[in-house]
């Protein structure tokens, strides 16, 4: 097993001035399941491919354990990259799929063959070894990819969405197997994605990636709760935090018609007349009786059962704001009517307005 260390790690595609990843610096710990997320074309893809020795490094370094593997060809790295497609053989069996490797580095038979079944006993393959790969679903095709890693026993393993091409129930079921299995297989593992809920369900931690650069790498736990910046704290969490630009005032900011206290330090930090506030739609509490707080007309109500989310609009100052309310599951309001809604005390997010940092502890 080994780290892995991206030192201002930077790549410039031919014809570009502008990076597409930009001095990303990362240590990732042995054995330690490491997501990036972020959105399309954020440099994520890139970066996974950089340590795979699939993009060149332009500035800085890639190391692997001791090894200094920035200019080295993807065979001497000991990683085995588990791609968005599989990339199955279609004519081979699902035993000599995974056993391939092995082969061509001239293991004999014999070993080939206990590690192969070794992988798809844990994999629940064992039933399948025989079959062609367009005889299997798309969540069995996935565990043989894996299966195909697995058998090779690498010092690190790249993943590069491998779950989007599979229907939304089984992406649930095998994100889990993929979490559990490394968890068992302690391979310090690298995994790429776009979808922010994967991210924070499967990874050690979790590193956010926008346009080249790196945004805030952290626990799931603490990048929910103390998101860097405006981008991380609109990107991390389904439905997304609100955010919504209010005046400081005394003792606080307005919030509609309703004074919040936030953290003196952070207003003192503020350079604009203006700060950003960031709640997450169950940090709202529903006013009842005199009306305080902010008006929020209700546009559309996703009910879930044990709960709903109110999607509402909100006139804050001189704009509409679309604003999202989680309500309890008995309690929900009808399509048209009106809110009132005050963020509950203690779990705002303040943020600067004009540049976008983190501003409250």
């Amino acid at each position: 097993m080994a780290t892995v260390t991206f030192d201002k790690a930077t790549r410039i595609y031919p014809g570009s001035t502008k990076p597409a990843v930009d001095a990303l610096e990362i240590d990732i710990a042995d054995g330690e399941f490491l997501v990036l997320v972020g959105p399309s074309g954020c440099g994520k893809s890139t970066s996974l491919r950089m340590l795979a020795g699939l993009e060149d490094v332009n500035g800085g370094a890639i190391r692997i354990g001791d090894r200094d593997v920035t200019h080295l060809p993807p065979k001497d790295r000991d990683i085995a990259m588990v791609f968005q497609n599989y990339a199955l053989y279609p004519h081979m069996s699902v035993a000599d799929n995974m056993g391939f490797a092995l082969k061509i580095a001239g293991v004999n038979k014999a070993e080939i063959r206990q590690k192969v079944e070794e992988a798809a006993k844990i994999l629940d393959l064992t039933d399948y070894l025989d079959r062609k790969p367009k005889a299997l679903s798309g969540g069995q095709r996935q565990r043989v990819a894996m299966g195909r890693a697995i058998v090779r026993e690498p010092q690190v393993f790249l993943m590069d969405e491998p779950l989007s091409n599979l229907d939304a129930k089984l992406r649930v079921s095998t994100r889990t197997q993929i979490a559990s299995l490394q968890r068992r297989l302690g391979i310090t593992t690298v995994y790429v994605t776009h979808d922010q809920v994967e991210a924070l369900t499967m990874g050690d931690r979790v590193a956010v990636l926008k346009d080249g650069l790196l945004q805030q790498v952290d626990t799931p736990r603490n990048m929910y709760d103390r998101p860097a910046n405006l981008f991380v704290a609109g990107f991390i969490g389904s439905p997304a935090m609100n955010l919504v630009e209010v005046p400081i005032t005394d003792g606080g900011v307005k919030f509609g018609n309703a004074v919040v206290p936030v953290q003196r330090d952070a207003l003192s930090a503020a350079t604009d007349k203006t700060v950003t506030v960031g709640v997450r739609p169950e940090h709202f509490d529903v006013a009842t009786g005199v009306e305080k707080g902010l008006a929020v007309v209700v546009n559309v109500v996703e009910e879930l059962g044990s709960d709903a989310f109110v999607y509402g609009t909100a006139q804050v100052g001189d704009e509409s704001k679309d604003l999202v309310v989680r309500v309890g599951g008995r309690d929900v309001p009808e399509k048209g009517s009106t809110l009132h809604v005050v963020p509950r005390g203690g779990e705002t997010h303040v943020f600067s307005t004009s540049t976008g940092e983190r501003l409250s502890d």
